[in-house]
């Protein structure tokens, strides 16, 4: 997985390339660290194969955020496994992305 770190207006904006698997999402996880309270968007639309678990992994750090995260990316299957997981992700568009809360 690579990941590009840019500054988008007030927010900061991951994006991510190759696979998603569970080294990937902890490493997600330490730039989301890194990002401290500041609103991040997280661009998964380059994610060519997504591993469940990194999945999970994304949606625990998430659930430990209090700052606004929004997701691109994701696909329905992923959502389901968020919404299992207790993340909130009602109404979402894939097409938009998705805050996640």
């Amino acid at each position: 997985m690579t990941a590009a770190l840019n500054q988008e207006r007030e927010r900061t904006v991951i994006q991510l390339e190759g696979v998603f698997d569970v080294p990937a999402a902890r490493r997600l996880a330490e730039q989301l660290e890194e990002a401290g309270f500041g609103e991040v968007r997280v661009d998964l639309t380059r994610i060519r194969e997504f591993h469940d678990f990194g999945v999970a992994l994304l949606a625990q750090t998430i659930a430990g955020r209090r700052s606004p995260t929004d997701v691109i990316g994701l696909h329905d299957h992923h959502l389901r496994l968020l919404r299992y997981l207790g993340i909130d992700c009602s109404g979402a568009n894939l097409a938009a992305g998705i805050r996640l809360q």
